[in-house]
């Protein structure tokens, strides 16, 4: 089940907010748990048992480290052996086919695959199960001895199946006692909408010229479609994340929650060091706090930083999937960040900002291509024709007939990536509430007048 689609908008989510709200205080943990399984089942009902297993586990775990007797060589065990458990799941269903195909390549074997689909969101949840076990190791958060309490914390359907990565630290309070006012929840509602139509306005849209780009013959495409296909590719992964993570965030207060903003005008970037200080923050907060700072941070000198920063950038591609151009993009996005801390960045501060932010945009585009592309010729050719190695034309009629019929959606995508991300808001200097009301009414009923007739509606990080 995704949030852009008609069952959730008119039957999950309004059964679900009625039973929820109508329900005394001391249940509505359980209402959510029941809840987030029914919503986890509809797409994948077998992989419950194995995210019941990764709670029961890291639960007991919790209470195993939680113990104030207990030695600090025994905790660095427990704290290990859930490590393990919980990315020895990870690595078994997201990289076992991965490994094994390379395996069989390089050695000539036919180790037969498993085959086995990719749980939607365990990446996801896997890191926050994680987080937990290490927040109670490091004793900043106290184990969760209700059992249903951290279920729920786990299975959360708000932002299970594609974030953003909610710490447990972050919301241990608000599983124990939290309220959800008018205010809030208009809030909540006003930000779902604009992630509804963020994702499905504005993401789907674009979407579709990047698939008939991509589609087409990547050794004989034009300079110009190239670029434009990976302009139009930037922009739908962005509107389809960041709307996602808008409808996370918004879906949470009309619950009593509040998450950490996900995204910050990314594409405003001055550098890459500041473009992931502002993309998948709670990603980027996730790997800062539970792997850079324990390999050493900055704290031990440059070579020791660059090193680390290169580690974790590896790391991060990897998360990403299971494919070799997910760790080319990661380690490609930590050689940059590398020469940035040595001494790029201090060449930047001395430009123009128009130059600062076109350098910017020009990595960031440049890193999409290993990112859309897990084949390694297609990628190969696609950077080909960006750059005009393969021979093709600047340009042709294709070209400016792409460019004529998607010049509007183009320039208001543009505008709204510069925007705020909670959008228009009302009540404050922008519009006056009844205006923001009927213009989220608006945004409402036309994201959905789309999801009547839509064909095209993915989620690009369900697959992660």
């Amino acid at each position: 089940m995704v949030f852009s689609s008609l069952l959730f908008l008119f039957i999950f989510l309004p059964a679900v907010l009625l039973v929820y709200h109508l329900s005394p205080k001391r249940i509505r943990n359980v209402i959510l748990l029941i809840a987030s399984l029914i919503f986890y089942a509809w797409g994948e009902p077998i992989y419950i048992a194995l995210m019941l297993f990764s709670t029961c586990t890291d639960y007991v775990f919790g209470l195993l480290l939680d113990g104030e007797k207990r030695s600090e060589a025994s905790r660095k065990w427990i704290l290990t052996a859930s490590i393990i458990v919980n990315l020895g799941v990870l690595g078994f269903f997201k990289y076992a086919d991965f490994l094994i195909g390379n395996v069989n390549a390089l050695l000539g074997t036919s180790i037969p695959p498993t085959d086995l689909p990719l749980p939607i969101g365990i990446s996801f949840y896997t890191f926050q199960s994680m987080s937990y076990i290490i927040d109670v190791y490091r004793r900043t958060s106290k184990a969760q001895r209700n059992w249903l309490d951290f279920a729920a914390f786990v299975a959360l359907f708000p932002q299970l199946v594609a974030g953003p990565i909610v710490r447990y630290n972050t919301i241990a309070e608000q599983l124990r006692e939290r309220f959800v006012n008018n205010e809030m929840f208009a809030e909540g509602v006003r930000r779902f909408t604009i992630g509804l139509a963020k994702k499905v306005l504005l993401a789907n849209n674009i979407g579709m010229l990047w698939n008939e780009i991509s589609a087409g013959h990547l050794n004989t495409m034009p300079v110009l479609t190239a670029w434009l296909g990976i302009i139009a590719f930037a922009f739908q992964i962005y509107f389809d994340f960041s709307g996602y993570s808008d409808m996370a965030i918004g879906l949470g207060l009309m619950f009593g929650f509040r998450f950490n903003e996900n995204f910050n005008k990314p594409y405003t970037a001055q550098s890459i060091t500041d473009f992931w200080r502002r993309w998948h923050i709670s990603l980027g907060t996730w790997f800062r706090e539970y792997v850079y700072i324990p390999l050493g941070g900055n704290r031990r000198g440059l070579t020791i930083q660059l090193r680390n920063i290169l580690i974790v950038w590896a790391l991060t591609g990897i998360w990403h999937g299971a494919s070799w151009n997910f760790l080319f993009w990661g380690l490609y996005f930590g050689l940059v960040l590398m020469i940035e801390k040595w001494f790029a960045l201090e060449l930047l501060s001395k430009l123009p900002r128009w130059i600062r932010h076109s350098y910017a945009l020009l990595l960031i585009l440049i890193g999409w291509v290993f990112f859309a592309f897990d084949k390694l010729p297609d990628m190969t050719a696609y950077f080909g024709a960006m750059f005009g190695v393969s021979g093709s034309p600047i340009w042709d009629q294709q070209t400016i007939y792409l460019l004529y019929t998607n010049a509007i959606l183009l320039l208001l995508l543009f505008v709204a990536s510069m925007q705020r991300p909670r959008g228009v808001r009302a009540g404050g200097t922008l519009l006056h509430p009844a205006v923001a009301l009927v213009w989220h009414g608006v945004l409402f009923l036309v994201s959905v007048a789309y999801l009547v007739d839509a064909t095209f509606n993915p989620f690009l990080y369900f697959r992660f």
